[in-house]
């Protein structure tokens, strides 16, 4: 495979370190000595070449161990092709690895001077990052630490060699230093991934750090592609959904599925009304294309008056809970929910055909032994349920910390999935979509415009749906986390996204 740009949806393999490690030593033992280092070197420079075609002066930064090695080689094709490289070597303590000490001895023979003070860099040029990669098990620190920080004070684009210096490709977190606080990483414009994609540059800080992502496998002939089927990947990009086949003329309401709201913790409750959570996962349900939608708001006991649609969505169908036929429906439960929830909760998890467990559904869960085990019946009992948990919600479930959950999102997600035996949505930077049996997924679209208060709701109701549209489970959970994403990276101009606007162009 050639260089590729990883632009949003795309079903490419991610692997984790110790994948990527045997990949990478399997494929190097079928080619002569350093010749995968001398293709790293050179699918680097030719990248560089083409994001600053007319830098004055392009710095290449190299580490002590194979990353730098790929650094060096770089630095040969680039001042063989004529450009004006400034090349900073960190040797360290030990001995360099085989084929970076060969690396070394290439550039020494061919006349590069190294530098040992950092260039003064303008806007065209550009920094090779190649200092820190996959071995790295700590933060950087010392002159490797203040290399970082100069980078990033550069304005002078930067291209990191597998992923960006400082940062754990399998997490997405920054490495931590002696004292266990997270070090610091390179911001980089662009990370070109050699041999595997890896998963935590699409994830956490990863998802800022690294920039737009390349990947090169460095393989040349599908002889050597073949070590690839021998490693199983840990999670894949998910995928852009097909085109939807156009709705048949001899179809009706009934034929597109019944999703049922039950969430919006009325203001009686407790002085907090949260129906439009409810609304919102309505409107989204109605625009993905569920033939009706019904929603039953959580009512005080106590309250009297009546209840009122709300004016912006007349469509939706109101019902008492009593009223719901739950062995029918596809249920969206929680949005909004409040305490009001726990009431009806148990018979949702029992009877619910299909169920979308969100917000304050998933926090009763977590808080109620009994709720669980409903929870994780509904597997044995062949009904589907998707989770929806932000990670706060996520650390409840499994008795964790946030913390814990963002450090390792996929096998949290992962964990999830196997404790309920069901499709887990693990929401944040690089939502992961997991369910047992199935390769999880870490979704490429969205942004931080979807940080506003609502759009989770958004997306519980487009997952709904989806099911009730005849998908499974975690095909509808990656069908609506990519489609959710791709809207917030279209969002027009300076319009703020709000979660209204985006349900009514849920698709």
């Amino acid at each position: 495979m050639s260089l590729q740009r990883l632009d949003g949806p795309s079903p490419t393999a991610l692997h984790d370190l110790r994948s990527s490690r045997s990949i990478e030593q399997q494929l190097a033992s079928q080619l002569p000595a350093h010749t995968l280092m001398q293709r790293a070197g050179r699918s680097l420079g030719q990248l560089a070449m083409a994001l600053a075609p007319h830098a004055k002066t392009i710095w290449i930064a190299c580490g002590p161990g194979n990353n730098g090695g790929d650094g060096l080689e770089a630095a040969i094709f680039l001042h063989q092709a004529g450009m004006n490289v400034h090349l900073t070597h960190f040797k360290g303590h030990g001995l360099l690895p085989q084929d970076a000490q060969s690396a070394l001895q290439r550039v020494q023979a061919s006349g590069i001077e190294f530098q040992t003070q950092s260039p003064l860099l303008a806007q065209g040029d550009l920094v090779l990052d190649c200092l820190l990669g996959i071995g790295a098990s700590r933060a950087p620190r010392g002159e490797l630490a203040q290399c970082v920080a100069c980078i990033n004070q550069s304005e002078a684009t930067v291209l990191s060699a597998d992923q960006p210096t400082g940062l754990d490709a399998q997490t997405g977190q920054a490495l931590l230093d002696e004292n266990g606080a997270p070090g610091p990483t390179i911001d980089a414009d662009h990370t070109l991934m050699l041999v595997t994609a890896k998963p935590g540059l699409l994830m956490g800080l990863g998802r800022d750090a690294a920039g737009q992502l390349w990947l090169d496998d460095l393989t040349r002939s599908s002889a050597e592609q073949s070590v690839f089927t021998h490693h199983p990947p840990c999670s894949q990009v998910n995928p852009a959904p097909r085109p939807h086949p156009p709705r048949k003329h001899n179809s009706h309401k009934g034929s597109y599925g019944d999703v049922a709201i039950i969430g919006g913790e009325a203001l009686a409750e407790r002085g907090m009304g949260m129906t439009g959570a409810a609304f919102l996962a309505a409107s989204a349900a109605l625009h993905a294309g569920a033939g009706r939608v019904l929603i039953s708001l959580l009512k005080a006991p106590h309250a009297t008056s009546a209840l009122e649609i709300n004016p912006e969505q007349p469509e939706g169908m109101l019902r008492t809970f009593a009223a719901l036929n739950l062995q029918e429906l596809t249920v969206v439960c929680g949005c909004g929910g409040g305490q009001a929830v726990r009431r009806v909760l148990a018979q949702v998890l029992q009877r619910s055909q299909q169920l979308v467990l969100d917000a304050d559904g998933l926090n009763a869960v977590a808080q109620d032994v009994n709720l669980s085990q409903l929870l994780k019946n509904r597997s044995a009992r062949g009904l589907a349920t998707v989770l929806t948990p932000h990670p706060l919600e996520a650390a409840r479930l499994l008795n964790c910390t946030t913390t814990d959950i963002q450090a390792q999102r996929l096998q949290s997600a992962q964990a999830l999935a196997t404790q309920w035996a069901c499709t887990v949505v693990l929401k944040g930077a690089g939502t992961v979509i997991a369910c047992p049996g199935e390769v999880s997924r870490i979704n490429a679209t969205g942004n931080a415009q979807l940080a506003t208060a609502g759009t989770g709701d958004v997306l519980a109701g487009w997952i709904g749906a989806k099911m009730a549209q005849g998908l499974s489970a975690f095909e509808a959970a990656s069908q609506a986390v990519e489609g959710h994403g791709h809207l917030a990276d279209q969002w027009p101009g300076p319009e703020r996204l709000t979660a209204s606007a985006l349900a009514r162009l849920a698709h």
